[in-house]
């Protein structure tokens, strides 16, 4: 299941892409994005797409969708929530494009799914998509096979740039973190303090505000949040957007990223 960032440098580093020709590109040769040359399309003229998403987060399968179709409107989505699934529709779908795997989705197990689907579908490209940030599980995915590796935390240009290049043929890479010098887990253990809601801006939360959170970063809609709260979906709209204003984020995905260690009832016993 969607700028996936609140505070981290992720969304700020410029992307590497490298020629993809081969399922192990040399980490050393990198070219900035900024050098892709990119002229508007029009809508006839934007090349057409299938694509598969294979994400357990119905947030993140919709606001990757929605992404892919802002910049390639007529392309051709199918989704798969578990690894089982995304296998079964690459092996019956051959004309796929490009997948974009999850890495914690269920039946993953860590890298072993990457593996399995690039030995069962060798010809079509895969990338990781991840809230995960560790370098050595960049470079391993990379290893592995895939052809990028998209933090879930880009902003949405971001994201727009990472599927340019890789459906151009290049390998995306967040390059902030391959440079990153220091070990895996004080970077995560940096990331996860960096993502931390302040308590104030929680307390900022209307009762309502809260419980519309809450069932955000449990990954539902905006339909299935006005069912279970009995309130219209115009007023969940209206709530989302003053939940991502005070949370200081910029759209839905950094606020559940952000959202995913509290402890609701705390705040919610005020």
């Amino acid at each position: 299941m969607l700028t996936l960032q609140t505070s981290h440098s992720a969304s700020d580093g410029a992307c590497d892409a490298v020629p993809s020709q081969s399922s192990q590109p040399d980490m050393t040769d990198t070219t900035s994005s900024a050098e892709l040359p990119s002229s508007p399309l029009t809508e006839s003229e934007t090349p057409v797409y299938k694509l598969l998403i294979a994400d357990d987060h119905p947030l993140f399968r919709e606001a990757i969708a929605d992404v892919i179709r802002n910049r390639y409107p007529n392309s051709d989505i199918v989704e798969a929530e578990n690894l089982e699934s995304a296998a079964v529709l690459a092996s019956a779908q051959d004309d796929l494009d490009l997948i974009l795997l999850d890495l914690n989705m269920p039946g993953m197990n860590g890298l072993n799914g990457l593996i399995q689907l690039r030995n069962e579908s060798p010809t079509i490209p895969v990338v990781i998509i991840s809230a995960e940030e560790e370098k050595s599980v960049v470079l391993q995915a990379m290893t592995y096979g895939a052809v990028g590796f998209i933090i879930k935390s880009l902003p949405r240009e971001k994201m727009t740039q990472a599927l340019e290049q890789v459906l151009a043929g290049q390998v995306y890479l967040p390059s902030d973190v391959i440079r990153a010098t220091d070990d895996g887990r004080s970077r995560q253990r940096r990331i996860q303090d960096e993502n931390l809601i302040p308590p104030e801006m929680l307390n900022s939360l209307t009762r309502r505000q809260l419980l519309v959170l809450e069932r955000m970063a449990s990954g539902e809609s905006n339909k299935q949040i006005a069912y279970n709260l009995s309130i219209a979906e115009t007023t969940v709209k209206a709530h989302v957007s003053a939940i991502l204003r005070k949370l200081s984020v910029h759209n839905r995905i950094q606020a559940v990223l952000a959202a995913s260690n509290v402890d609701f009832n705390q705040y919610l016993r005020r």
